[in-house]
């Protein structure tokens, strides 16, 4: 299981939902507001959160917190209508004109969309919005900038995904558990054999085998950050991935799948929960979930030649949160949105949830909590070497086929690997030139 399986609204979209979203919005009417007006005015607000419990937690005592104090700028929060998919519900609503004034669970893969549909507000409209971004999150913000040098969200926490790996199953295997050989490729190769042919579990790591265009962000994605150092999937209008190190990523992956050390059927519940794979790579949302019911230690995704842990980048697996144009009191929703980010209130969702507020502070600005729960401490040193979805057009599309062509030769066995990198390549960039 992943954090995305976690944080994403399970059941069906259905035809009915832009018609129900008409009573979750702000009380826009969609389009009359005036654009520059609308950027300074001041009133209630609603505001959509994830359905995670602790997030919810989190945010209903942020709202609670501001409404004691803006008597005359209620914010009404709820959470994310259900839906197929978060993103699917926010691009129905954007559609439907009634979307609320904040989303805290906006996936930067889904904003290019959101973009192209002006379902966004620039936070650089607001007089202090970059220099506020940039004061709170520092470089880190540049990953989040659109192609025309705008940011249409605040980067707000992440999930910088990592090797759990089970103690008790790992010495089964006859493997060092308290320091396993994962580093190199070949390392990570062997280790694996082990757990499998001891039988310690059904599977050495179990990643989602399906063809969801997300998916690649838990298995071949933090791989190919760690090899690259920090490389995206798409820079400068170009797939990136064709490289001496999307090769080896995608043949590690593929002995890992020929060999049936990553089984390539779906699992329906969490696989290293259920003891039935000996590692998993998950984010730091993992440690209050497995806690005490699996002996668990934690290490960096592997690299070729075995980088160091100071040297190795990880997928950021961040949500953002977006200020929507169908609002008509975006004056509230900025304060608001500085409000719900400011260090205090970052501090209380470190608390809450686990989860890495986007800073350029972190580890320094909550040494109490460090202290108390340094399980913690190793996702808050790579929550500073992450790497985003790249932020172009399109963005789902690319996921998809880049998707669809690792399903097909690294999972499924069918055609090279190579070979089908440069066929996604190919199409990923026709669909990064389309504005």
């Amino acid at each position: 299981m992943t954090s995305r399986t976690r944080t994403t609204v399970g059941a069906t979209l259905t035809v009915a939902l832009a018609a129900t979203l008409a009573a979750c919005g702000s009380g826009d009417d969609g389009g009359g507001a005036d654009a520059e007006a609308a950027l300074t005015a001041k009133g209630p607000i609603t505001i959509w959160l994830s359905n995670n419990p602790d997030e919810l937690a989190w945010g209903k005592a942020m709202v609670e917190k501001w409404n004691a104090a803006h008597s005359d700028q209620k914010v009404t929060a709820q959470e994310i209508p259900a839906g197929k998919s978060s993103e699917e519900v926010i691009g129905a609503a954007i559609t439907a004109g009634n979307a609320p004034c904040l989303v805290y669970n906006t996936s930067p893969a889904a904003v290019p969309q959101f973009q192209k549909q002006g379902g966004l507000v620039p936070l650089d409209d607001f007089s202090d919005g970059k220099a506020y971004v940039e004061a709170r999150s520092g470089r880190t913000a540049e990953q989040y900038t659109s192609s025309d040098g705008k940011l249409y969200q605040m980067p707000w926490k992440s999930n910088p995904v990592m090797i759990f790996y089970n103690k008790t199953l790992l010495a089964k295997a006859g493997v060092d558990a308290e320091n396993p050989p994962l580093k190199t490729y070949d390392e990570f190769l062997a280790t694996s054999r082990k757990i499998v042919q001891s039988k310690a579990a059904q599977a050495a790591i179990w990643p989602a085998p399906t063809s969801e265009f997300f998916q690649s962000w838990f298995d071949f994605y933090p791989l190919y950050a760690a090899e690259t150092g920090g490389k995206q999937l798409v820079e400068d209008g170009k797939a990136t991935f064709t490289d001496a190190a999307g090769t080896s990523v995608a043949d590690f992956w593929a002995t890992m799948y020929k060999e049936k050390l990553a089984p390539a059927e779906k699992y329906t519940a969490d696989s290293f929960a259920d003891g039935k794979a000996a590692m998993a790579i998950v984010g730091p949302w993992a440690v209050a979930v497995y806690g005490d019911k699996v002996k668990w230690g934690v290490a960096p995704v592997p690299t070729s030649a075995g980088k160091s842990a100071a040297e190795t980048y990880t997928f950021s697996d961040a949500k953002n949160v977006g200020l929507y144009s169908a609002c008509e009191n975006q004056g509230t929703a900025w304060e608001v949105l500085k409000f719900s980010t400011s260090k205090e209130q970052d501090g209380d969702l470190l608390d809450r949830t686990g989860q890495m507020p986007l800073r350029t502070d972190l580890a320094s600005a909550y040494p109490d909590y460090f202290a108390k729960k340094p399980e913690y401490k190793t996702f808050a040193d790579q929550a500073s070497r992450t790497v985003e979805v790249p932020n172009v057009p399109n963005s789902v599309e690319i996921w998809q086929d880049f998707r669809d062509q690792y399903t097909a030769s690294v999972i499924s066995g069918k055609g090279n690997p190579a070979d089908a990198l440069k066929t996604a390549a190919a199409s990923i960039d026709k669909l990064a030139g389309q504005q």
